[in-house]
């Protein structure tokens, strides 16, 4: 990810500081799943526990970037679907079949030597939910845990399917992206209002049951940042101002422990300075390769943590004779972690990365194009 070549009305192809952005989203995401497995008297990160509305930001994201890689052949006409659909199933299939695997092998060896576990959430219909990535396009009344965090990549998987309506949403709008963003947000409020009225949970709560929902505002709210972008020029201390300032008061934001949809507003200005950090040409360290490589390998640590936690605390917790739901050392969190990151950096080099060329091999013939750099 080097090219720096203009394109779009002068965002660089490859914004590495939103690579970048992943790593630290995934980070908060899994140190709010280990946050509930230590000891209370060590403390409490209000900034940790919001940390799981990361995956909005990651709709965001995805909106944003598929609008940058996509938007040029959708401009000219040369846009295929079918293509995008490969190019979109290569990105997640080669790591959501591994993990969902490691979770058959973990839960038949569970019952094999008579681990216990809940099997009520490992369901004949959760697998195949989970398999064909529709786990949140339905109401459930149970959550599915073949693949916890599988839930957001079902949500991707019907952005992506419904990707030609965006697309053809933000044409129209093209040199109205503000329209589309109040667009965006007029529809988060419905939604929102709406599935609190079914519910009872607000729409940053929704995963399994009908998570869908909260990712359709969320990515045609990228598309417009991605709009404005386009056709906004900053001076760069212009630029690292408002990410200072987007990104400082998300995080006190966070501290406030305000409500999760004014915490999920404010994750969007910061999406946008951080791209205007790229299109500014002064991204500084975010551009720095070991950083955009854990932005890279974010997608393999997001999806891989929960199984590997669940995993050793079913068999520490047999071990010792004692309930799963035990509190976790400092000393455990920290091997664990170890133990993530280096099995999220081969899942990235041995699954996914030669898993995408296949599929799009497969799909495609010997003749596969390289993704345009940003691709998420």
């Amino acid at each position: 990810m080097t090219s720096i070549s203009p394109v779009s009305e002068g965002y660089p192809a490859d914004l590495r500081a939103l690579t970048s952005l992943r790593a630290f989203l995934a980070l908060g995401v899994v140190l709010f799943h280990y946050q509930l497995q230590w000891d209370p008297g060590l403390g409490y990160s209000p900034i940790i526990e919001r940390s799981r509305l990361a995956v909005d930001a990651f709709f965001m994201l995805s909106g944003f970037i598929l609008a940058h890689v996509y938007g040029p052949a959708l401009e000219k006409g040369s846009f295929s679907y079918k293509r995008f659909v490969v190019a979109r199933l290569a990105r997640l299939y080669p790591l959501h079949l591994a993990v969902l695997g490691g979770v058959v092998i973990m839960s038949l060896a569970a019952t094999a030597f008579g681990v216990r576990y809940d099997p009520t959430t490992y369901t004949a219909e959760g697998f195949v939910k989970t398999l064909f990535l529709v786990q949140a396009w339905f109401p459930t009344e149970t959550g599915f845990n073949w693949s916890g965090p599988s839930w957001s990549l079902s949500a991707e998987w019907f952005a992506y399917l419904v990707f030609p309506a965006y697309a053809l949403l933000a044409s129209r709008l093209r040199r109205q992206p503000w329209l589309l963003l109040l667009l965006g947000i007029v529809t988060y409020v419905v939604i929102d209002a709406a599935y609190v009225a079914i519910f009872g949970k607000v729409l940053p709560r929704a995963e399994d049951d009908m998570g869908i929902l909260r990712i359709a505002p969320a990515f045609m709210i990228g598309m417009a940042l991605y709009g404005i972008g386009r056709g906004t020029t900053w001076r760069p201390a212009a630029a690292i101002t408002a990410c200072l300032v987007a990104t400082g008061l998300l995080l006190v934001g966070m501290q406030l422990s305000l409500d999760d949809r004014l915490v999920v507003a404010l994750t969007a200005p910061v999406v946008f300075s951080w791209s205007m950090l790229a299109k500014s040409r002064v991204e500084g360290i975010l551009a720095a390769p070991p950083l955009v490589f854990a932005g890279e390998v974010s997608f393999a640590l997001y999806l891989a943590h929960m199984p590997i936690l669940v995993a050793y605390k079913g068999v520490a917790a047999e071990m010792r004779g004692i309930e799963s739901g035990f509190i976790m050392t400092p000393a455990e969190m920290l091997g664990l972690f170890g133990v993530t990151i280096l099995a999220s950096v081969m899942l990235h080099l041995i699954v996914e990365r030669p898993g995408r060329t296949a599929i799009r091999k497969w799909f495609e013939g010997r003749d596969v194009k390289p993704e345009p750099p940003g691709a998420k």
